[in-house]
């Protein structure tokens, strides 16, 4: 197997977006990354553990936190490949955070494929997840290329991008289970940061950077850079949900209607919207609803009420805002400028 930078030096041509980026390497990337998952010592642990899990990460996406925390470590000058144990373990606590999301919501669909509990049965699909869990600090721990000093680092960045991300999820699941309609957008700010930001831009890019030798200025700017950034990625994929296509989404559309999630769209509707729609997309968001026209109705009251604009507008200032500091923090080359086309691709990505 090729490691990532001769993975990269394979392509003649570099690409000069992200959107680039990702469809030059994803596939080989997602290769690597599959090469830390380990095999059992019984044909039965394959049949019911490695193999399932091999399936769900060969469906695997676009790869962006692998990507973005190789580009991180080259953007301070440093060797690539030595990231590679550390953007493995990232995208593992992915998947494990997909499989148990998807069980937690109950969802069917995932990028156009049956859900691994819908497949496997809910608990195989979580002893599965947890398998991805343990891999995440093993990965590294075992990675010979890496010194003591900054596994330890890194380690400590992974157990700090996991406890965020499970309080972001507590609180996704909890306000949904006792039915609070009282969420204001700054609530949301604060779940959606913990629960996607962390893991998908922040300590990607700052693992990145601390194992590319990065200054401590530049990594707490790429780390910055990150939160930003994850935050718009995560406003994003919720107005896709909303307002993509079904085709386009490759997941259940709309499910976060059915599921009650409080999106920011859904928080500034309920604070904006005239009492009496407040009240129908209440009942809407509580009656796990999956008729197509009624869920078309919820968007109609997010829209009405210009909620799908100010959630655009915000992913979108985010990110604006957040090139303008990185460029401050860290030095021009071609890794800088893929890290910037990064913020547009995350607000205007399609799926």
């Amino acid at each position: 197997m090729k490691n990532i930078n001769e993975i990269i030096a394979d392509v003649a041509e570099p690409p000069k977006t992200f959107e680039g980026y990702l469809m030059a390497y994803a596939d080989q990337v997602g290769d690597l990354v599959n090469t830390y998952l380990p095999a059992g010592t019984h044909p039965d642990m394959d049949r019911y553990l490695y193999a399932p899990l091999k399936r769900y990460s060969e469906n695997g996406g676009k790869r962006h936190r692998p990507l973005i925390c190789f580009a991180a470590c080259l953007a301070v000058g440093g060797d690539m490949r030595l990231a590679t144990s550390a953007a493995a373990a990232i995208e593992h606590f992915h998947t494990a955070a997909l499989i148990h999301d998807d069980i937690a919501d109950e969802a069917e669909l995932r990028r156009g494929e049956p859900c691994m509990h819908c497949t496997e049965g809910i608990g195989l699909a979580i002893n599965a997840g947890d398998l991805a869990l343990s891999l995440v600090n093993g990965t590294v721990v075992e990675d010979p290329d890496l010194d003591d000093h900054t596994k330890v680092r890194v380690i400590s960045e992974l157990i700090e991008m996991t406890r965020r991300t499970i309080e972001g999820q507590a609180l996704d699941i909890g306000w949904a289970r006792d039915g609070r309609y009282d969420i204001a957008p700054e609530d949301y700010l604060v779940m959606a940061t913990h629960k996607t930001a962390h893991y998908s831009g922040a300590v990607p890019l700052a693992v990145g950077a601390i194992i590319g030798g990065g200054t401590a200025e530049e990594v707490e700017a790429l780390r910055s850079y990150g939160l930003d950034t994850g935050l718009a990625f995560q406003i994003q994929d919720d107005l896709l949900n909303l307002v993509g296509s079904e085709e386009s989404t490759k997941k259940d559309f709309r499910s976060d209607i059915t599921e009650g999630k409080r999106t920011l769209v859904v928080v500034h509707a309920l604070a904006n919207a005239a009492p009496e729609a407040r009240e129908r997309l209440i009942q809407i968001l509580s009656a796990k609803e999956k008729d197509p026209a009624v869920l078309a109705e919820a968007v109609d009251i997010m829209q009405a009420t210009g909620s799908v604009e100010y959630a655009r507008a915000y992913a979108e200032n985010l990110t604006n805002t957040a090139k303008g500091r990185l460029v401050e923090k860290v030095g021009p080359s071609l890794s800088r400028d893929l890290l910037i086309s990064m913020a547009d691709w995350f607000v205007n990505r399609l799926k």
